[in-house]
């Protein structure tokens, strides 16, 4: 099982993420750590990726994803993954790929990103985020007004759950 955390920066994906796949027993992969130079140099800048920035990038982390899926490994893996398209794409040929997305809204997040600061992503960069998102419909969908153990405990009743049909 591949499963995506996303949402915007700031929501807690690597937390989120970290906290979910020390309980599944599982790695943990951060798609930041996978972005080119040039799309670290252009956020920093506090320019936004285009569709051309991401799909190198995207195509890199499918790779590694369905590598990870064919030895039968569960990977959780934090993404923002705004659009569908980014997601279709991340999850590519991957049977079981999950994924978790998480909501807030900007005031929330804004609020997050103004206690910490990301090794490149500013928070002048979050209304181009929240302008991108397309929700994901199909997603196990966490609030994250909540603590993170409360949804790391939704996540994982999630998965456990039956597919609906």
């Amino acid at each position: 099982m591949i499963v995506v955390v996303m949402g915007v920066s700031g929501a807690g994906k690597t937390t989120l993420g970290e906290a979910l796949a020390a309980r599944l027993g599982c790695e943990f992969i951060d798609a930041d750590d996978h972005h080119p130079a040039e799309n670290v140099a252009k956020m920093a800048s506090g320019v936004p990726l285009e569709d051309a920035d991401r799909w190198p990038w995207l195509e890199r982390l499918n790779g590694l994803l369905r590598a990870q899926a064919e030895q039968g490994r569960t990977v959780v893996i934090a993404c923002s993954a705004l659009k569908h398209a980014y997601r279709t794409r991340l999850c590519a040929g991957i049977a079981d790929c999950r994924v978790v997305y998480l909501r807030g809204s900007i005031a929330q997040i804004r609020a997050r990103l103004a206690e910490r600061r990301h090794r490149y992503m500013p928070a002048s960069l979050l209304e181009s985020q929240f302008a991108a998102l397309e929700p994901p419909a199909d997603a196990i969908t966490v609030d994250v007004a909540e603590t993170p153990e409360v949804c790391v405990a939704t996540v994982l009743a999630a998965l456990a759950a039956p597919a609906s049909s």
